[in-house]
Order: C-alpha cells, then sequence, then structure tokens
C-alpha cells in the first residue's frame, strides 16, 4: 500500500536582536501548509523543502524557540536563506 504524502509547512522568524533562537511561527499540514507557502510565496520569502528538519520542527510548539539539539540543521537552513536574499538582492 503506497502511502498518501501529506504537504506540511514550517515557518520560523529570526530576530538575533530580540531571540536567542528562531521560533515556529506557523505550522501545518495539507490546506494549511498550503496557505503557509502561498503566503511565502506571495511575500518573496525563501522556502526550504527539508522533509526531516519540518518531521522535528513540526513537533514544536507555536512561538517556542528551535531546541539547540537542531541548531546545526537550523543554521544550515538560515545560511540558505542569507545566501537567497543576497542573490535577490544582487538582482
Amino acid at each position: 500500500m503506497e502511502k498518501k504524502y501529506i504537504q506540511k509547512a514550517v515557518a520560523l522568524k529570526y530576530d538575533r536582536k530580540k531571540d536567542d533562537a528562531p521560533r515556529v511561527t506557523a505550522k501545518g499540514k495539507g490546506k494549511v501548509a498550503e496557505k503557509i507557502i502561498e503566503l511565502a510565496r506571495k511575500h518573496d520569502i525563501p522556502i526550504k523543502d527539508d522533509p526531516d528538519l519540518i518531521e522535528v520542527l513540526s513537533s514544536l510548539d507555536i512561538n517556542q524557540e528551535v531546541p539547540s539539539e537542531i541548531y546545526v540543521a537550523v543554521a544550515e537552513l538560515l545560511a540558505f536563506v542569507y545566501s537567497m536574499n543576497s542573490k535577490r538582492s544582487l538582482k
């Protein structure tokens, strides 16, 4: 039996002046995930498809800081976002 793919999404926010670590600002699956992704695209927010990281992040509560155990994965995500932002600013 083939598993049906269910879209999942998690949004993070990080303000290095205010936060010790990134925080979960939205999460969901199915229609909610689609809306999160749609809003990210609408506001030109970079999107990274990483199912393993989404699984971990979706277990967190809204407004919860990312735990130190996954800082490396989130740091890689932030590096991706900064890279995408710098490419956009060069255009």
